[in-house]
């Protein structure tokens, strides 16, 4: 990493409320070169808390893109962080409108030159896109980071209409937990007890919701940019990681927008700027590579990055299973279109005799983070143990070339099932010689999403049928003497939900097929600088813990036949800005099953968060526990949220709530 601390423009920050159409005020901080000519603006939109929590990613690129002669400008949406007004759901109307309102009030400020564009991360990167579809006439370019397309099936709701148990509790916790922090009373006066206790009495889990929809209804189709790509007027870099979950939107995009306003890159990362060093590596020059873009389509300039292959992504090479990398092996490849000319789909039939499929309920708990993010126990260990409890079927890699993929694999699986609901997993594992297996991508299907992922259609029992479905995109090169492996399994806890009485399935090989996207090798001459970013911001971490938690611990009753895993994403401590600001997060999430009972499955979040400013004497803790659990019939959920101001409570409200399980 380098830090640049010399750029052509010197540059200047400022903190202010830009005013919606109806009186709210949003906070804001824009960074501005020092001049005398009005310059683009770029946005970034998100609900993260620009004064602590998103404070130190900020620094390390907002200034950057100053120092190159843009405005560049952080907001915090409606009742987050510092802004006024009443926190509503992920990326509703209400937030998209005041984003539209908020680049048009960019584009009119004397010190901009009426061009605009976006840039975000996950949430950021989604409502970008969004806001793009409605096509503000000042929003001329848009980067979007590790985000998803369909709100439904690629953004941790839903997978291949199987409820994502830990990936859409932890969301709605830390979304319950996030949302009942106050404002800054450094930033919004006294004003912070008023405005916090607006918010408090507004708040809601938003597991209610997720979960009363089921199926891709119109509450997904209307949040999905899928449902609206030819709305979409603005100039697109989409940007993923073969280790962050949203990557097939990038495919989907170079696919589905005009060529002419469009790239895809996609590297070996888990979800994060790709400049950041987190592993797994390489990182590259993500901001010189997004200058470029800002530089073609808010300057006018020619800055090469459409002379670009449509697609630049990674191959990764083969490696043993390890829960980090610090950098993956491979090579950079380009494609000129999507669908490739370069990727042609080559089919292996299972093939033997029928199997009976009938996996324990702990199955998936090696499978790694749903949203890895470079923490030392992200990623999926050894496949061996999750291979014992699925079908599986080998291919040996012939001597030769490797055999690289790119693309999304497919499998077409024959079953016969004889209860109402299941699921079926799918996972390709590259095994070595010395038999390690190396999870390479997976998928999975509902077996009641069968004819679509808004329908919840009944198996008839004992029929047999054949079912069809993806598994995520991925660039992954096999050597020679190696094994390309299928496994098939009926359960993936905590990943996926059980379905209520799940008995498994059985797999007739002889009728089924995997097909793989096979690229053929080519000579690809694609680069990257090397990362560089802005001097970082300073925080500190005074008391780190002596014995922090392990990241991912699995722990079994025997006995009881209970497995218990418990996922500390979070190092804890206490980081210290430079201005004075503590804060402190802790989170325990715990999900727990036995082996044998489907209906046993249950989870639970316990987060802590802590806000202090001694020369302030401001003191706040908010305090949230999160569970599911389930019978025949219901999900059953309850949360809890306690605030304290000093050492007095003022707010405190928990709620029980029964949802039917109408697919899940």
């Amino acid at each position: 990493m380098r830090i640049r601390t010399d750029f052509p423009y010197e540059t200047t920050h400022a903190d202010v409320l830009v005013p919606l159409p109806d009186g709210t005020r949003l906070y804001a901080r824009i960074w501005r070169p020092v001049t005398e000519e009005p310059v683009p603006a770029l946005l970034e939109y998100v609900p993260h808390r620009l004064t602590d929590a998103t404070a130190p990613r900020d620094r390390q690129r907002h200034p950057w893109y100053a120092g190159h002669g843009y405005a560049c400008v952080r907001v915090d949406v409606r009742g987050h962080g510092n802004s006024e007004g009443l926190p509503g759901d992920r990326c509703d109307a209400t937030e998209l409108a005041d984003g539209v309102a908020v680049v048009e009030w960019l584009a009119a400020r004397p010190w901009c030159d009426g061009k605009v564009g976006m840039i975000g991360i996950s949430w950021g990167g989604f409502n970008s896109l969004k806001i793009a579809a409605l096509a503000p006439g000042p929003l001329k370019a848009v980067v979007t980071v590790c985000a998803p397309d369909d709100r439904y099936d690629n953004d941790g709701h839903y997978l291949g209409g199987s409820v994502l148990a830990g990936a859409m509790h932890a969301r709605a916790a830390r979304t319950l937990a996030f949302t009942a922090r106050p404002p800054d009373p450094a930033h919004v006066g006294e004003r912070w007890s008023r405005l916090w206790a607006e918010r408090l009495e507004a708040l809601e889990p938003p597991l209610h919701t997720w979960l009363a929809h089921q199926r891709r209804d119109d509450y997904w189709r209307h949040g999905s940019v899928r449902e609206e790509y030819g709305a979409i007027q603005a100039a697109v870099l989409a940007v993923g990681g073969w280790h962050d979950p949203y990557r097939d939107s990038v495919l989907r995009l170079v696919e589905h927008l005009p060529a002419d306003r469009v790239r895809g890159l996609i590297g070996p990362w888990s979800h994060q700027y790709p400049d950041r060093g987190l592993p797994p590596g390489p990182a590259i020059g993500f901001l010189q590579e997004t200058l470029r873009w800002w530089d073609q389509w808010l300057r006018g300039r020619d800055s090469g990055i459409m002379d670009e292959p449509l697609l630049r992504s990674w191959i990764s090479g083969s490696h043993r299973p390890a829960t980090v990398y610090g950098e993956l092996p491979g090579r950079w490849v380009g494609d000129p279109a999507w669908p490739s000319p370069h990727v042609t789909p080559v089919v292996y039939t299972l093939g033997g005799a029928p199997v009976r499929v009938d996996s324990p309920q702990h199955t998936g708990l090696d499978a790694g983070r749903f949203l890895p993010s470079g923490g030392d126990g992200d990623l999926p260990p050894d496949q061996r143990a999750e291979d014992a409890h699925s079908a599986v079927f080998d291919y040996p890699v012939p001597d030769g070339p490797p055999l690289e993929i790119l693309g999304c694999p497919r499998v077409t699986l024959r079953l016969r099932v004889d209860v109402p609901f299941g699921q079926v997993v799918a996972r390709l594992c590259d095994v070595a010689p010395d038999g390690s297996s190396t999870l390479v991508t997976r998928g999975a299907l509902n077996l009641s999403a069968r004819e679509g992922p808004d329908r919840a259609d009944a198996w008839p029992l004992g029929a047999t049928q054949d079912v069809t479905f993806p598994l995520a995109a991925i660039g992954h090169s096999f050597p020679p003497g190696h094994r390309v492996r299928l496994a098939v399994s009926s359960a993936y806890w905590p990943w996926l939900w059980p379905q209520a009485d799940s008995a498994g399935f059985t797999l007739d090989p002889q009728d089924s097929a995997l097909s793989l996207p096979v690229r053929e090798h080519t000579a690809d001459t694609v680069v990257f600088d090397e990362p560089e970013q802005a001097a970082p911001l300073g925080v500190v971490c005074p008391e780190p813990l002596d014995e922090p938690r392990p990241e991912r611990l699995v722990v079994r009753d025997v006995a009881k036949g209970e497995w218990r895993l418990e996922v500390a994403p979070r190092s804890g401590g206490t980081k210290v800005h430079p201005d004075g600001l503590e804060v402190t997060e802790e989170v325990v999430e715990t999900y727990t099953i036995e082996e044998a009972d489907p209906r046993s499955a249950r989870t639970r979040s316990d987060w802590t968060l802590r806000l202090h400013r001694p020369e302030l004497a401001w003191n706040v803790t908010i305090t949230t526990r999160s569970e599911i659990a389930c019978d025949a019939a219901d999900f059953l959920t309850s949360d809890e949220v306690v605030c304290r101001d000093g050492d007095e409570v003022v707010f405190h409200r928990t709620w029980e709530k029964r949802i039917p399980r109408t697919a899940g």
